[in-house]
């Protein structure tokens, strides 16, 4: 048997659902996935081009990272055009042609939107700054200074520095919670709120079905620009003024629940394409029950429980799924380990000796979470954090908190994907970031010839997901930690699976009764008796 079999079974059948509930989403940073022209820069042609290895891990559907009109301080979470795709990544036609090919591989195709904040050169910006009686005046937060002339609150920018930027043309200092050049829109004005939704429109209308939306909980502030009460002590390191506070006044505003029923309203009149948002903070949880609850709000929203997690723990897992019971009101969670803000989860969570074993069951029980689960390109092939040296770096964060900040660049390393070959197959022999000397051995076409490549055990885990209700829809009946012991009961009507995952490196005996049933999946050498390290079961019971 080997390291990640899966076992067939029968799997019951399934109630009309909507395609996203339980969905498996596979995230796609253009930069890095496929360049089509030599330029060193991933592109949407390049991600057409590719699509058919995304469709072959049985995965739902596609989430795009940015790709429209943008100076790419922050690599398009900067846009200066919602409505138009950056030269560096191609046309609107080429766009269309990506969702024409996408949909004929039955995957759905999501794009990432940013509405708290723009880049200084969109042109709402550019007139919004010229001066204080245009039409666009209050398009975007500005506010006078102290009698001291200092900011107008102690707010704090999350990349580091006062959260308030002077600008002479208005004689007044506009907000901006990431980079001084990423404005903060004003969205308690119902009118930008109606230019977003219109931006909304235009996409859907264009055929795309659904959306990812970045740092939903800061698209509102405080309008009386309290300043935010200090953090009280801890034992986390802090890197960045940001961390010095309660986010209190900044971000997390209560009138954002009612701008979403307004984003709910819209999509639903598109046969209800699928929204889920980035949520992150400190009250995290509370806001993303918020901003899900009932049916007039979005679909889901993800956290960053174990995207920043240095461990992953029986603890934690049950802990994240705790947080979502399956009832009336509740909302639907996601869950991601890697994305392109945070480090690798097999480089944060294991040394290198115990990473092969490790990243088999940590798909495992990726696949096991109730909720949608979100892949990040490359780990479905075991990629690992790249070190970029200083003098290689592009992230803004990482440069300006140079060395405390980890780099997101070594999470946006380019795609291996043909081993040997001069360029590993990205398309350019001088990519913007470098692969990484690890990662190059880890190309997609090595990986399709061995049966026990981490890309062929990615694959038996999906498709165990997806033939089994009780995994991809069902409820969590139990899920018990009993230290490196990890016991998850998962049900769907008459359908009752249990997945047992060993999440350390001592082996743990198993009595009868817990791996009783018939096996439907098995990890790195893993029997009804024992669990060596890092070894799983999947079970029918």
């Amino acid at each position: 048997m080997n390291v990640g079999q899966q076992i067939p079974a029968t799997a019951p059948e399934v109630a009309d659902i909507p395609w996203w509930k339980g969905a498996a989403i596979y995230q796609i940073y253009p930069r890095s996935f496929m360049d089509s022209n030599g330029d060193g820069i991933g592109d949407l042609p390049g991600i057409t081009m590719r699509l058919d290895h995304v469709a072959s891990l049985g995965v739902d559907a596609i989430w795009i990272s940015p790709f429209f009109t943008s100076p790419m301080k922050d690599f398009g979470y900067d846009v200066a055009d919602y409505c138009d795709v950056d030269p560096i990544f191609g046309t609107l036609a080429d766009f269309d042609a990506l969702i024409t090919r996408a949909h004929a591989l039955g995957l759905k195709v999501l794009i990432d939107q940013v509405y708290s904040h723009t880049s200084d050169e969109h042109a709402w910006f550019a007139e919004s700054r010229s001066d204080r009686t245009n039409p666009k005046n209050d398009w975007y937060v500005w506010a006078d200074a102290k009698p001291d002339g200092s900011p107008p609150s102690n707010w704090q920018s999350v990349f580091g520095g006062p959260a308030w930027t002077w600008d002479a043309r208005r004689g007044q200092y506009y907000l901006h919670n990431f980079l001084s050049c990423q404005p903060q829109l004003n969205l308690h004005n119902p009118a930008v709120q109606d230019a977003v939704l219109g931006v909304m429109r235009f996409w859907l209308t264009r055929g795309i079905d659904g959306f990812r939306i970045d740092a939903l909980n800061f698209a509102m502030h405080d309008p009386q620009l309290r300043d935010n009460p200090p953090a009280p002590p801890s034992d986390r390191p802090r890197t960045r003024p940001f961390d010095f506070q309660i986010k209190k006044y900044n971000q997390s505003h209560p009138r954002i629940p009612a701008f979403i029923e307004r984003i709910r309203a819209l999509t639903d009149s598109f046969g209800g394409a699928f929204t889920v948002a980035e949520v992150g903070g400190d009250e995290a949880e509370a806001e993303m029950k918020a901003f899900t609850q009932g049916e007039t709000h979005l679909n889901s929203a993800y956290g960053f429980n174990f995207l920043y997690a240095d461990r992953l723990t029986p603890q934690l897992v049950c802990a994240a799924l705790g947080q979502w019971p399956d009832g009336p009101g509740v909302g639907w969670p996601s869950w991601a380990f890697e994305n392109h803000d945070a480090p690798r989860a097999a480089s944060r969570w294991w040394k290198a000796t115990d990473r092969p074993a490790a990243t088999r069951m940590k798909m495992l029980v990726l696949a096991a979470l109730r909720g949608n689960i979100i892949l990040y390109q490359g780990e479905e092939l075991g990629l690992e954090q790249v070190d970029i040296p200083f003098d290689q770096l592009h992230d803004p964060e990482a440069i300006v908190n140079w060395p405390l900040t980890l780099s997101r660049d070594g999470a946006r390393t380019p795609i291996p994907w043909i081993g040997g070959s001069e360029d590993l197959g990205f398309g350019s022999l001088a990519p913007w970031l470098p692969v990484g000397d690890a990662n190059a051995l880890r190309a997609v076409d090595g990986q399709e010839r061995d049966p026990d490549s981490p890309l062929n055990h990615a694959r038996r885990m999906l498709e165990l997901r997806n033939r089994h209700p009780a995994l991809r829809h069902g409820s969590v009946t139990a899920c018990r930690a009993e230290g490196d012991l990890l016991i998850l009961d998962r049900a769907r009507d008459s359908e009752r699976v249990r997945v047992i995952a060993n999440l350390g490196k001592e082996t743990i005996p198993l009595d009868q009764d817990q791996a009783a049933g018939e096996l439907l999946a098995v990890v790195n050498g893993a029997t009804a008796m024992r669990l060596p390290a890092f070894g799983a079961l999947v079970i029918a019971r």
